[in-house]
């Protein structure tokens, strides 16, 4: 039996900044993740992806944003439970939950905070009758490792911010980039519209609007796409490239905690504002996972719910106690070592 203060379902960036707001208001933490590393999708899919909102880090790769929280979660030693799925809740007679994997690991804590991100997923696949034959050869759904697209010819289709991002990325490594979107307007945040216009401009992108992909060719491997840009077929024509690059999003799943009498919306976790708790009391969900009225779907906005997150945790877990955070830039952070309140008696405090 894994014993903690509270226990995350989910270790991707905002699972991992939790603990360390939790450290600072010396809470231990544990995470249970499906994946077999911390990191969620920054680290599974997109490792190589630029970020540009995280306060601080004009850019920041999303593997090296992953490498960053684990450092900075380091002194507070939070435990691991990897490569397993929390399968199964059940509220104890103290109050507490225990929580058990598919794998029979048993978790219990009195807080559980679900930070699953978008659930287990897959890419959603553009409707192309050949298009499993090309799959791993010439047709990829996601970006592990953008070096394998040097001086390739690449064809990217989607609106939105991934779709706009690898291109604008992509545009100084590969040999020649096309990106294809059905619509003229694009989903993405407006400034990587304004650079892709600009890269056009410029002759580094191919932008093709509107218009999709309707055919794949190639005897073994992908050599071309066929482009339609109106409802005529007769206007079809090929495109030669070395890759096509489908990017539509994901197909979310919460899986088994869909299962757990927690109030859902189209997909997501239903919570209030004040502290992102779930309709269960003791349960929270902050990150891509929950869903309230004005939501974003930001790193960012996952970072401002785990600390108010952990506020609420903390008054649940000691309800005679109040604690006050002010700010985090006197002392340091020492883990759970001792050293922790000597560290920020300046700048947290705890009220009796």
């Amino acid at each position: 039996m894994i014993k903690t203060d509270i226990l995350i379902i989910g270790a991707g960036p905002t699972g991992l900044f939790a603990v360390f707001e939790a450290g600072l208001h010396q809470l231990k933490c544990h995470l249970i993740d499906a994946l077999p590393q911390a990191g969620g999708q920054c680290s599974e899919i997109y490792p190589k992806k630029p970020i540009y909102d995280i306060p601080g880090f004009p850019e920041v790769l999303a593997g090296e944003l992953v490498d960053n929280l684990l450092a900075q979660i380091k002194p507070f030693q939070p435990g691991f439970t990897l490569g397993e799925r929390a399968e199964t809740i059940e509220r104890l007679e103290d109050d507490s939950f225990l929580v058990t994997t598919n794998l029979g690991t048993k978790h219990q804590a009195p807080i559980v905070a679900i930070a699953g991100g978008l659930g287990s997923f897959e890419p959603r696949k553009p409707l192309l009758q050949n298009l499993k034959k090309y799959e791993d050869n010439g047709v990829d759904y996601m970006i592990k490792d953008p070096e394998v697209f040097r001086n390739k010819r690449v064809v990217i289709a989607g609106g939105g911010d991934s779709a706009l991002d690898w291109s604008i990325f992509l545009s100084n490594l590969a040999s020649e980039v096309t990106l294809i979107h059905r619509r003229n307007e694009f989903r993405g945040a407006l400034d990587s519209v304004e650079k892709v216009q600009k890269l056009k401009n410029e002759g580094k992108i191919n932008l093709v609007t509107p218009a999709e992909i309707v055919a794949l060719k190639g005897k073994n491997t992908l050599e071309a796409v066929t482009i339609r840009k109106s409802e005529n077929p007769l206007e079809d024509y090929d495109l030669e490239t070395d890759n096509f690059i489908p990017l539509f999003g994901l197909s979310p799943k919460l899986g088994p905690i869909a299962d757990w009498g927690l109030e859902i919306e189209k997909n997501a976790i239903k919570v209030n504002t004040f502290d992102y708790q779930t309709n269960i009391a003791g349960i929270y969900a902050i990150g891509d996972v929950n869903t309230y009225p004005g939501k974003l779907k930001l790193i960012l906005c996952g970072f401002h719910e785990a600390t108010l997150m952990c506020q609420s945790a903390y008054q649940r877990i000691f309800p005679d106690k109040k604690y006050v955070m002010k700010y985090t830039t006197v002392g340091g952070v020492q883990g759970f070592d001792g050293s922790i309140k000597e560290a920020t008696k300046s700048v947290v405090k705890s009220i009796d």
